[in-house]
């Protein structure tokens, strides 16, 4: 008989872009091999639960699409045609062409740009240190938090709530602004302890029946970008029918009276005439949390999707200071706990080197930035140059029509890192085979949870490929750029980073797998006071401190009517929603993910199905003054006639006509500070002969 020994197991962390940042266990089944992908059962987070997605990882690690070698483009932009090199000529093509341009037109003409395909913190954000130290234009983030994150703080004073492990101990959750079926689990995992353990009530606040609203005990199916209205006859009701905490008020918020006075008008009459919910449905929802003193708001990242969807947000989060909820375990309101891990990210990010006179420009319109808008790039100099690692803007990004033109201009020099031949790959002149989490050391932060996880190597990197800060320090090298971080090794980063910011070094956090950063109940619940210098919770929100475009926000909660309005050209609203087996981008080369979502299809309700003349399975046309594009129809009763649901992200070459839904997303930035607004579009549906 043969004895097999047992797989080595490695702790590490989900790289992926989600709030649950779930804490692993990887088997490692040789020098570059993995197996089984599990959740750690001893982190009081995760608990052992894991997304479908993540636990088959083997099957993107191991994938035979797998970018293994540099390669130089050998045809015409997107022709597919490809010359494999070396690293050393990779290299030092990229540095070439960038010094070139830079010579012509000035170091703000290259644009680094990412995202958060990976959210270590070192392989994430050390692109900034080449950027910083080089004087290439800077990035400002903002296509997925800023606008829940501005309209969070603007009522808190910091980002960070309620310990989202406290779900277990609620006897009401509000799941709001988030399908975390699809894109967090480990909610699921809390509130699903709650209504066994407690017999807890769920009600899903979202503008279509997904899987989390399947799971609730109530769903609240309102129209898109009308959660304000819905959070304040809510608050109307607390009021009226004494459900208000006025003591709480009283010694914690700012502008209750003000807040008072204003919503005696905002009715659920007039809330319900906004959001398509009944009377009736409102009254409920108000009642059941009014009279729940452990009732608790989970927040979700749907709220910066919509340009209103600051004051959206601020609106919601209101409803636990009026109710009091703050006081009791189980009970308050929760989005992310970034403001909680005080980072010094000076040697990741090479914070002593930025120059706040180098412009800034904005992630979310990198098409306009693209196509020379003027409103971008000002005074400055086009960008001829891109570094692109972590993310697919060829896919994800707003405005698609004027992003694919813009990376196929003939003077646009572009070097794509990446691990599969996404859209953006296709247009790169050079391509960088990149490394997957489990080739590389780094760490991680829960901003859904309180955890601060390593995530060390696990196999040697398959191929050719390399980390992102090994790319970073090639190119530094070949450019010139001189900074410390450049030197070091990913760890020695990490454990610097860690002592610095006042946490264990890496050594104790490699011991213990990760640290559980908490704040206590007391400081996570604002009882000793808001973080605001008045130490109290604002209802009336200055908006001139989160950003510079605030004018005409409203000074209290309410409705905004800002919205991409529907008429009689455009009577339908679109939602762009994730998609249960991708996270943006990342899973859709994986075969198991593409086979469970099948196709790209546009939901829309039997009645307007039938208004337009098609059927289930049909193709459609769906468009806007952005383009349009053919989809298939699904017909489906689980939202509010005149809304229709695209979940994605699906890649371009999957649509009939090769390009992907965010060809009708407008690239506008939303106020007070920006933001994409994916949830945010009206749009015409005709059937297609």
């Amino acid at each position: 008989m043969t004895n097999i020994a047992p797989p080595e197991i490695h702790a590490t962390a989900c790289p992926h872009d989600c709030p649950s940042t779930c804490a692993l266990e990887v088997e490692k089944l040789g020098d570059r091999e993995i197996g089984r992908v599990r959740g750690a059962e001893d982190n009081t987070y995760t608990a052992g639960v894991i997304c479908a997605k993540v636990a088959r990882y083997a099957e993107r690690t191991h994938h035979p699409d797998r970018l293994m070698h540099p390669m130089r483009r050998a045809g015409a932009k997107g022709s597919g045609q490809w010359q494999q090199i070396s690293w050393d000529d990779a290299l030092d093509e990229v540095a070439e062409e960038f010094l070139k341009r830079e010579a012509e037109y000035g170091a703000e003409t290259i644009w680094p740009y990412y995202y958060a395909g990976t959210m270590g913190l070192v392989q994430r954000d050390g692109i900034n240190r080449l950027r910083h130290v080089k004087k290439y234009s800077r990035q400002k983030s903002t296509i997925c938090t800023m606008l829940a994150w501005t309209g969070w703080n603007v009522g808190t004073g910091a980002l960070y709530g309620a310990d989202p492990r406290e779900m277990a101990k609620s006897d009401l959750i509000v799941i709001w602004g988030t399908n975390a079926v699809h894109t967090q689990i480990n909610v699921m995992t809390h509130v699903t302890r709650a209504r066994k353990e407690r017999n807890a009530k769920i009600v899903v606040i979202d503008p279509y029946r997904n899987a989390t609203a399947i799971a609730a005990d109530i769903h609240l199916c309102l129209r898109p970008g009308t959660d304000g209205a819905l959070a304040c006859a809510v608050m109307h009701i607390l009021f009226a029918e004494g459900m208000a905490d006025r003591a709480y008020m009283e010694k914690y918020t700012k502008g209750a009276r003000e807040l008072e006075e204003h919503l005696k008008s905002r009715t659920p009459e007039w809330a319900a005439g906004i959001t398509g919910l009944s009377v009736e449905e409102i009254y409920d929802f108000a009642r059941a949390y009014g009279q729940t003193k452990r009732a608790y708001l989970r927040l979700g990242y749907g709220f910066s999707r919509s340009r209103n969807g600051s004051v959206n947000m601020h609106a919601a989060s209101c409803l636990a200071a009026v109710s009091g909820a703050w006081q009791y375990e189980g009970g308050g309101a929760f989005h992310n706990n970034g403001a909680m891990y005080h980072w010094d990210k000076t040697l990741i990010e090479g914070l002593d080197a930025v120059d706040p006179a180098v412009r800034m420009l904005d992630m979310s319109r990198i098409g306009p930035v693209l196509t020379g808008d003027k409103r971008d790039l000002g005074d400055g100099p086009p960008v001829t140059g891109l570094l692109i690692q972590n993310t697919n803007p060829m896919d994800v990004a707003p405005d698609l029509a004027k992003v694919h033109a813009g990376f196929a201009r003939d003077d646009l020099f572009v070097c794509v890192h990446e691990q599969f031949m996404t859209e953006t790959a296709k247009m790169a002149d050079i391509i960088l085979p990149a490394t997957t989490f489990v080739e590389h050391d780094d760490f991680y932060q829960g901003g859904g949870q309180n955890h601060i996880m390593m995530g060390g190597k696990v196999i040697e990197p398959l191929g050719e490929c390399r980390s992102n800060h090994a790319v970073i320090c090639g190119l530094a090298k070949r450019l010139g750029a001189r900074h410390r971080g450049f030197e070091m090794t990913e760890m020695e980063i990490i454990d610097e980073t860690l002592k610095k910011s006042g946490w264990p070094d890496a050594r104790q956090l490699t011991a213990s797998k990760w640290h559980d950063c908490q704040l206590p109940f007391e400081e996570a619940h604002y009882l000793g006071g808001f973080a605001h210098a008045d130490k109290r919770f604002h209802f009336t929100p200055d908006w001139s401190r989160m950003g510079p475009d605030f004018a005409e926000m409203p000074t209290l909660p309410d409705h905004w009517d800002v919205i991409d309005q529907t008429d009689e050209t455009h009577p339908y609203r679109l939602v762009t929603a994730p998609a249960r087996n991708f996270l943006n981008s990342s899973f859709t080369a994986t075969p198991s993910s593409l086979k469970r979502e099948k196709r790209p299809t546009v939901k829309m309700h039997s009645q307007d199905a039938a208004k337009i003349g098609t059927e289930d399975g049909a193709i459609v046309r769906l468009g806007n003054k952005q383009g349009s594009l053919l989809l298939h129809a699904e017909v489906f009763d689980g939202v509010q006639p005149g809304t229709v649901i695209s979940e994605g992200v699906w890649p371009s070459k999957h649509f009939i006509e090769k390009i992907g839904i965010n060809i009708l997303i407008s690239a506008d930035a939303a106020k007070p500070n920006g933001g994409a607004v994916f949830h945010d579009t009206a749009v015409w549906i005709t059937a297609e002969e």
